[in-house]
């Protein structure tokens, strides 16, 4: 056996902080931005407009806003992907360091700045994660590449995938990946877009202690492009707001946090927390975190009495939360009955995904599939889609056997969306890759449906933009779009609301709602807790190839020892009411506030 070089971890990066593998680190700011104006190639108007910014060295920046609003594509100017690769219309500085990024190549930006994005799949290069790792320093012909390697895998704990090939593994581990590989070239500043899409909230978390420690200990510049306030309010140091391709402030994350109203109406609603403090109170000092929270509410003497206690429903309003009544099971939509399914490794060998799965989806269920990366969901909802057929047992859709029947006759009855959204663009203009499948099959109504879905998924502006140019979170609403124009029985969506901003994920909710008379089952794998929540009527855990729970979310996010199994961390405030002792915990900031005395005291008053 070949022994490895001993692992330093962040004492070699911490030897790569201050000097920057380069000499001393220069003074000054890590990223200044002065008038900077940007349009792509053949677009009708610019993506960033006259942008003024300064991001201090050290500093922990999340950068938030709609989808479109200029993200993404201010923060590739950090290491010259634009001007350099995107060569549109451009004007401005940037400064990265006190390098002026167009005239310094990517390639030297590289040293200094590190970036995983949004589409993290398209940057892994070679065959093994070990290799993939390495990649960088390797490239480079860096001598401690060894060194950095193993720190970087010892880092995000991967190492146990160090053999495996990149193409086997799920998509959060992927994006691991993806991190280890910037993370080894021991960067200044690092920037990630979307840290947690596609990885379970388990994984979530880890991504975001991780970085908070490198931010910490070794002076690291950390940016992320996030959606989640939560994570926002728990990890990072300042918050910038992008709306239509500038800036509307860069705040500390306290003074962010506490325009709530203000990050709402750009599509990032403020922490669960948060909400719940500013229906008690509508102005002051906010708690950001559960541990805030509890004692911001033993304050005020409103800590509510332990155990259960939801609100009976007002006469006339049908109940709901937990304890609402379980909804009538329909009849059997699709079944998996002994199903056992694996993948074959270049040498041949057989990896296990499912074992003896045996599932009945019925008409009217909204179930959510969750559990850790790799757990098996997306060879499930592939498997309900024909597109693979189980190695034993059997899957039926509608009665149909998925063995009998090929993929394209079984798309009369199922729709699956991709878990990467630019593999289902097929057509020049996203108002014809919705449209392709009602035409296709003859639908008289197919341009009033198809005018009706891009207005619900707020793409109207852009019918007529290729999938395949938008940006990340417009790319998932399209094919949102594609799926819902085909009006499926069963309807499967892999990791539906990654990269999406609260407002569209709650459109999402809505359409899905709008079209159950036409689709009569959905099932979402996801990592989404909140989706989870909020949405689903069953939620079916996958883990070690099995069924470990098939239950109702109030009783899922109850059970404790399961949720650590799963590697999943509930909705926030879900976490507040276990804390306050709240049996069942509620899954929604009204729910929880309806259990707080201030309601009784209001109700009386």
């Amino acid at each position: 056996m070949t022994a490895r070089p001993a692992r330093t971890g962040a004492a070699g990066l911490a030897r790569a902080a201050a000097t920057g593998d380069g000499g001393p680190a220069p003074a000054g700011p890590a990223v200044e931005v002065r008038d900077l104006t940007f349009r792509y190639p053949g677009a009708q108007r610019d993506s960033l407009t006259g942008v003024g910014l300064t991001i201090g060295r050290g500093d922990f920046t999340a950068v938030v806003g709609g989808n479109g609003s200029g993200k993404t594509t201010l923060c590739k100017t950090f290491n010259g992907l634009i001007p350099h690769f995107w060569s549109g219309t451009y004007s401005g500085e940037v400064r990265v360091f006190g390098q002026d990024t167009t005239t310094t190549g990517v390639a030297a930006l590289s040293h200094r700045v590190g970036y995983v994005y949004q589409d993290f799949g398209n940057q892994l290069v070679r065959p093994t994660v070990h290799d993939e790792v390495s990649f960088g320093p390797v490239n480079f012909g860096l001598a401690d590449w060894r060194e950095r390697s193993e720190e970087a895998l010892d880092l995000l704990g991967i190492d146990a995938l160090r053999d495996r090939y990149t193409w086997q593994l799920s998509g959060g581990q992927q994006h691991l990946v993806a991190l280890a590989g910037v993370l080894a070239m021991r960067p200044d500043l690092v920037v990630v877009d979307e840290p947690v899409a596609e990885l379970d909230p388990a994984r979530a978390e880890e991504i975001y202690r991780r970085l908070t420690d490198i931010n910490r200990r070794l002076g690291t510049t950390v940016v992320v492009i996030e959606h989640h306030a939560e994570f926002i309010a728990r990890y990072c140091k300042s918050v910038l707001l992008m709306a239509d391709g500038a800036p509307v402030w860069h705040l500390p994350v306290e003074e962010a946090m506490a325009r709530s109203g203000e990050l709402a109406a750009h599509g990032i609603p403020a922490p669960q927390v948060v909400r719940l403090a500013r229906a008690v109170e509508p102005e002051g000092k906010v708690p950001l975190t559960v541990e805030q929270t509890v004692r911001w509410l033993d304050g005020r003497g409103l800590r509510p009495a332990p155990g259960p206690g939801t609100p009976e429903p007002a006469a006339g309003e049908p109940a709901t939360g937990p304890n609402a009544p379980a909804p009538q099971p329909g009849p059997v939509v699709a079944s998996l009955r002994g199903v056992r399914h694996g993948y074959r490794d270049v040498h041949g060998g057989l990896t296990p995904v499912l074992r003896d799965v045996e599932l009945e989806l019925r008409e009217g269920e909204r179930i959510a599939l969750v559990g850790g990366n790799g757990a098996g969901k997306s060879t499930l909802l592939r498997l309900l889609t024909g597109l693979k057929v189980p190695r034993s047992g059997t899957v039926e859709v509608t009665g149909t056997d998925t063995r009998t029947a090929r993929p394209a006759q079984l798309a009369e009855r199922v729709s699956y969306l991709y878990q990467r959204p630019e593999q289902m663009f097929l057509a020049d203009s996203v108002r014809a890759d919705i449209a392709m499948f009602p035409k296709g099959r003859g639908r008289p109504d197919t341009d009033e449906l198809v005018d009706h879905i891009l207005e619900r998924v707020r793409l109207t502006p852009l019918a007529d933009r290729d999938g395949r140019t938008l940006s990340g979170g417009q790319q998932r609403r399209a094919t949102l779009g594609i799926g819902l124009a085909m009006a499926p029985a069963l309807l499967l969506l892999d990791e539906p609301t990654s990269s999406l901003d609260v407002a569209t994920r709650d459109d999402v909710i809505a359409m899905l709602e709008e079209l159950a008379d036409r689709i009569r089952c959905v099932v979402v794998a996801t990592h989404d807790m909140h989706l989870v929540a909020e949405w689903a009527t069953r939620v079916i855990a996958l883990g070690d190839g099995r069924v470990l729970s098939d239950s109702g979310p109030a009783e899922f996010f109850a059970d404790v020892e399961l949720l650590e199994r799963v590697h999943v961390v509930p909705p926030q405030i879900t976490v507040l009411g276990t804390a306050l002792g709240l049996v069942p915990p509620p899954l929604t900031v009204d729910e929880c506030v309806g259990r707080l005395p201030v309601a009784a005291k209001e109700a009386g008053a």
